[in-house]
């Protein structure tokens, strides 16, 4: 699918702006380096935009013939994409980003310096496309594309509420305890004393031996959830192939870091993944092992070395991420409302809103619900 070539102004030659929709298995591979540069220009992108996230999530989750990759280009560049994929819900058919249910945040990729362009040309090439009633960004973060998009959108748009997000500014600890009271920070530099104390060495994973890492992170993550509910999805195995191509991959590109945790005696206390964005650091999964907590505060831990990344790259946030756990709560975050948008093309689009906002609020309770079972644990 095409669109017409922008005009000519008087005195410049034509550029020519054409738009297509990639549904080929191997698209995300073949246009990996393109879609990486407008990953680059698109400064709202978080990591779950990245290319690498996105590939690994389609190659060992996509189905065959769902793939709708919408592209608008400017001459050989590109300019705004919309990773996405046609699914059935509600008796029609949807389109939904690219690896929604494992990811924080949903969005598509634009160049800021011709956005206003760009989005005018999506938003015309997603309604070029045959065969959906509606388009859900299911956790649009706030200042996302997806929102300019639904600026945009020239048909109907609903707009709820999604998961909370604890957000903390991207500074080292010591800018952190600054905003406790005296005893409080007293204390909680105590505990830090004390797992310097017990020798913990802090080291990153190289690329090569992500899939390895990723192994024992999942492995110590299950072992610290014995007996309580957690998400399924993690003790799967396309899980841990996901995250081990989508670590590789996006830690040579500077995207993500794996954290080993040793003790003395050179075990494997813990791993911890933290993903990096254009604005922000967001800490997705760890495991520790279960002993640990009844020696250390182990989320300090973690935190103190989340912050010291976050604050070291520049960032100006460090996010974590989708849940107001408790132990997330007692660090004074800011909260930050996802938002859900469905921008409605067709009849049935109303009614697909209608059930969805059925479903986010049934799911929010029962998110709630298991943070009260679960406390401890992201």
């Amino acid at each position: 699918m095409t669109s017409p070539s922008a005009p000519a102004t008087a005195g410049t030659s034509a550029i020519t702006w054409t738009a297509e929709v990639r549904r080929d298995q191997q698209a995300l591979q073949e246009l990996a380096g393109p879609l990486r540069d407008l990953y680059r220009r698109s400064p709202a992108a978080t990591p779950f935009q990245s290319p690498a996230w996105l590939a690994a999530w389609w190659s060992n989750y996509g189905r065959p013939g769902a793939l709708r990759l919408v592209l608008v280009w400017r001459g050989q560049t590109l300019m705004a994409a919309a990773p996405l994929l046609a699914d059935r819900r509600a008796a029609t058919t949807v389109l939904l980003p690219l690896a929604h249910p494992i990811s924080d945040f949903t969005d598509v990729l634009v160049d800021a310096d011709n956005a206003d362009e760009a989005l005018s040309r999506l938003v015309t090439a997603l309604l070029a496309e045959p065969r959906w009633s509606a388009i859900d960004f299911t956790q649009a973060r706030p200042g996302s594309n997806a929102h300019a998009l639904a600026r945009r959108w020239p048909r109907q748009v609903w707009q709820t509420q999604a998961a909370a997000c604890l957000d903390l500014p991207g500074g080292p600890m010591d800018e952190l305890l600054g905003r406790y009271p005296g005893r409080t920070a007293g204390k909680l530099r105590s505990k830090l004393r004390k797992i310097d104390h017990q020798r913990i060495t802090v080291s990153p994973v190289p690329p090569q031996d992500a899939p390895q890492a990723v192994a024992e992170l999942l492995r110590l993550h299950i072992r610290q959830w014995h007996g309580r509910k957690m998400n399924p999805e993690h003790t799967r195995d396309r899980f841990r192939r996901h995250l081990a191509q989508a670590c590789t991959d996006m830690i040579r590109h500077d995207e993500a870091v794996l954290f080993q945790y040793k003790d003395a005696d050179g075990g494997l206390v813990a791993v911890d993944l933290v993903l990096f964005g254009h604005q922000l650091a967001g800490a997705y999964l760890y495991g520790c092992r279960p002993t640990l907590r009844n020696t250390i505060d182990v989320t300090l831990m973690l935190l103190r070395q989340n912050l010291a990344c976050t604050h070291s790259r520049g960032l100006p946030t460090f996010s974590m991420l989708r849940g107001q756990e408790h132990y997330k709560a007692k660090w004074r975050p800011t909260t930050v409302m996802n938002e859900r948008l469905i921008l409605g093309r067709g009849h049935r689009a109303r009614a697909y809103a209608a059930a969805a906002g059925v479903r986010t609020f049934l799911m929010t309770l029962k998110h709630r619900y298991r943070q009260r079972q679960n406390p401890g644990s992201r």
